[in-house]
């Protein structure tokens, strides 16, 4: 039985990672401090043999007997790490350096959950992995943004010294059942408000976009990323290259919920990329992967899912939440 262990498994991408590795036969170690991470979301598997839930911050170090780790742990939404920046550069940071140090020890290979906000707000569109960024060191989201870009140097830094099995994964906007519902990110703003017959928040004047990957095609290339021969490293681009205008998807997630696109404009915060579109050449080369739900399916079943939950269940992580962050990350 593969063993893996999975850091952040009880957040959004973790806790759907969980249910993969489960169903594909590995007993998981899933490892969360539970600021972002929620443990509603894997409820379900824990009792089931082979699962086992750590109460634990990556920040100090960990030590299991694992095949594989995912270290998907930090969190993601600029509401939640602008809570708490110094302790966001250090999750991810630390995270990842203790993640690097227990594969040198037990011979592990390590798949590094990273994120399109390397490029910062791009010059070059879409993006490229060969494209270095445009990234503010001293703004408000450089400790999201940093911290994920010396994590990526500490993983190949590692690999060049000590011969560890990386693998790095820059993922672009994921949806999907289970996103906290007090983020701060757009589908789940929007989703929510809709939900609760609120306006639509919209910051800047809605021209600004992004592209959505729903967290099934996601979970599908991480699996393919983690398989693929040692020499293949990343960094690869994960998410889907169809793009849309905040106001775009504010009109598909009203239509799909049923109710009115009421929107509500507010300030652009500082620093929010313009744009955001992954070139995925290389995943398709190299994973067979590209994704395959739309929104036209995928918004219907996290709809379905945010309706399906009872709010209260999951209390927002920071008081930063209804702060002119929607069009993050």
């Amino acid at each position: 039985m593969p063993r893996s262990l999975v850091t952040g498994g009880a957040g959004f991408l973790g806790s759907h990672l969980c249910d993969s590795l489960m169903a594909s036969g590995h007993s998981v170690v899933c490892l969360d401090n539970l600021f972002t991470g929620n443990r509603q979301n894997i409820r379900h598997l824990e009792g089931r043999r082979g699962f086992t839930f750590v109460h634990h911050d990556v920040v100090h170090p960990f030590d299991f007997d694992v095949d594989f780790i995912w270290n998907m742990a930090c969190p993601a939404a600029p509401g939640h790490y602008r809570f708490e920046p110094v302790k966001t550069t250090m999750t991810s940071v630390l995270g990842a350096l203790h993640s690097l140090e227990l594969a040198k020890r037990t011979g592990a290979r390590v798949l590094h959950a990273s994120t399109s906000e390397v490029y910062g707000d791009p010059e070059v569109h879409p993006q490229p992995e060969s494209y270095r960024g445009n990234v503010n060191p001293i703004g408000p989201r450089a400790c999201y943004d940093e911290g994920k870009r010396v994590a990526e140097s500490l993983c190949f830094d590692f690999r060049r010294m000590h011969g560890t099995s990386i693998k790095v994964a820059r993922i672009f906007n994921t949806y999907g059942p289970r996103m906290h519902p007090y983020d701060g990110r757009v589908v789940s703003n929007f989703i929510r408000q809709a939900v609760m017959g609120e306006p639509l928040t919209i910051f800047g004047d809605g021209t600004q976009t992004r592209s959505f990957c729903y967290v099934d095609d996601l979970i599908d290339a991480f699996r393919r990323l983690m398989d693929t021969p040692e020499e293949f490293t990343g960094p690869v681009n994960l998410g889907n290259p169809h793009e849309f205008t905040m106001l775009e998807l504010a009109r598909e997630v009203a239509r799909h919920a049923g109710v009115a696109c009421e929107v509500q404009h507010r300030p652009l915060p500082t620093d929010d990329p313009m744009q955001r579109k992954p070139d995925i050449s290389l995943a398709r080369r190299v994973l067979g992967w590209e994704p395959t739900v739309g929104i036209e399916e995928g918004i219907p079943r996290t709809l379905e899912w945010f309706r399906s939950v009872r709010l209260e269940d999951y209390p927002p992580p920071s008081p930063n939440v209804m702060q002119p962050e929607a069009q993050g990350k």
